[in-house]
This record gives structure tokens, C-alpha cells and sequence, in this order.
């Protein structure tokens, strides 16, 4: 997920994906340590989709604090 397609959504939307993506990447390290995972290169993805919906929520939370 691209910081464009983050920032369009909202707020309690992006909090849910981001629910929903740590979920995920419970799930895949849970895969790793056991040796059923497909895709090693998916938990990076997911680890920088995380990263980037939490800048944008720190984001709007000090826009809100400056005005």
C-alpha cells in the first residue's frame, strides 16, 4: 500500500488496516518459525505498510494539536 492510497483514506480506516496488517504479519512470523512460509519477502512489505500508516497517523495527530 503506497502513502497516496494511505492518505486518501481515513482516519478509523487506516486504524483498522493497520489491525488488519499486524494480524498478517503475526501470522506470516508465526509461519517463519515453524518453515511454512512462502513468501519471506511479504513480512518486510508488511513491516514498511505499517511503518508508513503510522506516519501518516502521527501526522494528522499534530496537525490537530497545531490548530
Amino acid at each position: 500500500m503506497k502513502v497516496n492510497e494511505i492518505r486518501e483514506l481515513s482516519t478509523d480506516e487506516i486504524n483498522n488496516k493497520l489491525k488488519e496488517t499486524k494480524e498478517e504479519l503475526f501470522n506470516l512470523r508465526f509461519k517463519q518459525a515453524t518453515g511454512t512460509l512462502d513468501k519471506p519477502s511479504r513480512i518486510r512489505e508488511l513491516r514498511h505498510t505499517v511503518a508508513r500508516m503510522k506516519t501518516v497517523l502521527k501526522e494528522r495527530e499534530k496537525d490537530v494539536k497545531e490548530v
